[in-house]
Order: structure tokens, then sequence, then C-alpha cells
């Protein structure tokens, strides 16, 4: 039990060290490059004006970088790889315990991570090359939504098939197996999660918002003895940290989609792991836990529905709802640690929840 824990902080503590010495070298690099989008909103996804958008945000006139999702990436990369490399050169109890790069519960995760991060980190490439000539918008959300489903259906095809999961837990209940069926709903799951990731649009929010989530599912996978999946959501945890250090306030850099996009992936991932796989709920738990970014998604989807349907009509200022809290008044840093604290507890609710039945 002790050097379990020991472990799982570990990789927390070492990641988080890890993103601070690289972030330097990171930092550098963006503003060198002027890794900034170059042109501002300017039309909202129903084809408006985007004017209280353009009035909050201006990426040009702020010069604040996108892309600082690398440090997150980044650090957890180099502390799993480091400590592997570790225990192999120098084979012994300690270092061999230490290690948390396990085919049965760390390498699927690493590699949503890793796959949904570097097309992300592409996407905010195309971004910022933009200029005032050309316009700069990245990948097209529907080569984006395509990529993460892909990414999504060749894990859920190895859950399915390789490791043949195809229920979900339930509290109180027995597993519901749906078969192939399981399938296509691990996709529209990661697809739903990935679209939380609009959450990224104020200094320090998103990564409160995504450490909150990540070290409930350490919680849960420790308590389900899948001590390596644990250390590696503690490991995500560490290089949000360090991520977060430098993102409050006046941030230093942006998120951005090579950050949200393998994040999101992976919390997916993280979710069926602890969910019957682990002999849990993950699942079920996945949209208390992960609560901020479903009202994200449902304050967009409510925006967009009522102007189609109500002759133009807003229910918000401004969607997603952070940026109406914005909109009426409210101080960023207002906004950012109330979700703070939303994610908090709901995290430790869904926490709660998966350990019951």
């Amino acid at each position: 039990m002790i050097i379990d824990i020991v472990k799982v902080f570990t990789a927390s503590s070492a990641a988080f060290i890890v993103g601070m010495l690289i972030t330097p070298a990171v930092t550098h690099y963006l503003y060198k490059y002027k890794a900034w989008k170059k042109n501002n909103v300017a039309v909202a996804t129903d084809g408006r004006s985007a004017t209280i958008t353009q009035q909050l945000h201006n990426d040009e006139k702020k010069k604040t970088p996108r892309m600082g999702g690398i440090v997150i990436w980044g650090s957890a990369f180099i502390t799993i790889i480091a400590i592997w490399l570790v225990s192999k050169i120098f084979p012994t109890e300690i270092t061999a315990k230490l290690d948390f790069l396990s085919r049965n519960q760390t390498w699927i995760p690493l590699f949503t991570l890793m796959a949904g991060s570097l097309v992300g980190m592409i996407d905010d490439i195309i971004e910022v090359r933009g200029n005032s000539a050309r316009k700069a918008g990245g990948l097209s959300s529907k080569k984006r939504l395509l990529t993460v489903g892909l990414i999504s259906l060749f894990v859920a095809w190895w859950f399915f098939t390789k490791l043949g999961v195809a229920s979900i837990g339930f509290p109180f209940l027995e597993d519901i197996n749906i078969g192939f069926w399981f399938i296509p709903f691990f996709v529209f799951t990661a697809l739903a999660v990935y679209a939380g990731g609009v959450i990224d649009g104020i200094d320090g929010l998103s990564g409160g918002v995504f450490a909150a989530m990540f070290a409930a599912y350490a919680g849960i996978a420790f308590y389900q003895q899948q001590i390596n999946l644990a250390a590696f959501c503690a490991l995500v945890v560490g290089g949000i940290l360090a991520f977060l250090w430098f993102n409050i306030p006046p941030a230093r850099f942006y998120m951005s989609e090579t950050g949200t996009m393998g994040l999101t992936i992976t919390l997916t991932v993280v979710a069926f792991m602890t969910d019957s796989l682990g002999g849990g709920h993950g699942v079920v738990v996945l949209p208390i836990v992960a609560f901020p970014l479903v009202i994200t998604v449902l304050s967009v989807v409510i925006q967009l529905l009522s102007k189609k349907f109500r002759n133009g009509k807003k229910v918000f200022q401004v969607a997603p709802i952070h940026h109406h809290f914005e909109a009426i008044g409210w101080p960023t840093y207002k906004v950012t640690m109330r979700f703070w604290v939303i994610s908090v507890i709901f995290a430790i609710i869904g926490f709660s929840i998966a350990l019951i039945g």
C-alpha cells in the first residue's frame, strides 16, 4: 500500500517538476515564433457577427501564445519514459515498483494523450500561421471531430475485441451488456467530452477543471487497485499543475487544442478503464466528474437552438457559459475560481458514487 501511494505521488510530483523545467524553453519558442492567433473571432458558429466575443478576446492585441498544452503532455511523456528508463538501467526493487508504464493499464491512455495532443498541435500551428491577408482557422471542426472519432473508434475497437469489454457498470445493478453497441457508445462519449474542450477560454479555467477531473479518476483507479492507471492520472495532474502555474492570470500562454484534444480523449479512455474493466462505474460518473464540461457544451447547444428556433433570440449574452458570466460583468478571476470550486465539488461527488456498489 505504501509503495503504491509513493508511486502515484512520485508520478505527479515528477511531472510537475519536469513541467516547470521545460516551460522556459517552451515559452521562448512560442514567443519567438509569435504563436498567437493573428485574426480574432469575427463570426459565431451560426454565421452572425461575434461582437461580444471580439470585445472579450483579442489574441492579436494580447499577444498571448497558444500551444501551452505542450507543457502538459510534454512533461507527462518525459516523466513516464524517464521513470521507465531508470527502472531498466538501474533495475532494483524500488525502481521496478515505481515504473508504471504497463501494457494493460497505461499504454492506451498514453497513446490517446500523445495522438490527440499532436493532432491538436498541428491544428494550433495552422491557426497561428494566419495573418491579416489570410484567414486563420486551423483545422475545420469537421476535421477535428473526424480525428477524435477515428482515434476513439480505434480505442473502442481495442476495448471490444482485444479486451472483451462490452458492458457498462451501474451502482447497485449488474453490468449492462450492450454488445457491439459498445463501440459507437464509446465514440459518442469521446466526441461529447471533446466538445467540452471549449472550456479553454479564460486564463486558468481549463487547467483547474481538468486537474480536478483527472485527480478524481486517479482516486477511483487507486481504489480499484489499478495502481499504474492511478499513477498515470496523477502524472497528468502534475503536468496540468505545472501548466496552470503559468496560466493563471495573466496567462503566459493558453492550453489550446494541443492540450484539450489529448486530455478530453484520454479522460474518456480513463473513464472506460475504470468501468466494468476495473470492476467499477467510471462511465456513469463521467458526466458528474466532468460536470463543468457538460454545462459548457449544453450552454452552446441551448444558445444555437434558441437562435435557430426563436428568430435569433439568445438565452445567454454569449456562449459558452463562462463567457456569458464575463459579458454580464463578472471579473475573469471570479469566473475561473468559481468553476474551480464547482469542479472540485463534482469531482468529489463523482468519486464517491463510483465507489458505491
